[in-house]
């Protein structure tokens, strides 16, 4: 699948049939968050791959009571240690997580699989489950696997609407 095939593909999936995802699968994700680029190539990003069904369970309390999660064969957590203000006022942990996401969720779904991205959880109650160092943050938490039922993608706004070019 093209890259633009999967961005194209993706949506967001709130109810995974109960499929274990291949193991080779998960590598190829977790790969493709680790390939991708931190500022200055400092690396400070930890891919947690949650398979446990236990702890899956356990990540509904951290997510806000959301049941559904539990439907998800695994759960990407995205977090990283150290931080430092860009110079154009960005945290770098935060736009590093951001972009290690990103490839994962569309190297996911050039593997037949959905993400949900979340950001409604609770970083300390995922930080003691699962045993994440203080000195990390915890940047996002995705709930993975394959659709129950076939979804679409939203709606986007035009063309017109989202991009200027040269200037605003």
């Amino acid at each position: 699948m093209e890259v633009m095939d999967a961005i194209k593909a993706r949506y967001s999936v709130r109810n995974y049939a109960k499929k274990a995802i291949e193991p080779e699968k998960i590598e190829q994700i977790l790969e493709a968050g680790r390939l991708a680029p931190t500022a200055s190539n400092q690396q400070l990003n930890k891919h947690i791959i949650v398979t446990d069904p236990e702890l899956i369970r356990e990540m509904v309390d951290a997510c806000e009571g959301q049941k559904w999660i539990a439907t998800a064969p695994a759960i990407l957590v995205e977090c990283a240690t150290g931080d430092r203000t860009m110079i154009c006022g960005q945290s770098a942990r935060s736009m590093d997580g951001a972009i290690a996401m990103s490839y994962m969720t569309l190297e996911a779904v050039s593997l037949g699989l959905q993400f949900c991205w979340l950001g409604w959880f609770q970083p300390e109650k995922v930080r003691r489950l699962l045993n994440i160092p203080d000195d990390y943050v915890v940047i996002a938490v995705a709930p993975i696997g394959y659709p129950d039922k076939e979804g679409h993608p939203s709606k986007k706004k035009s063309a017109e609407e989202v991009i200027a070019i040269n200037r605003l």
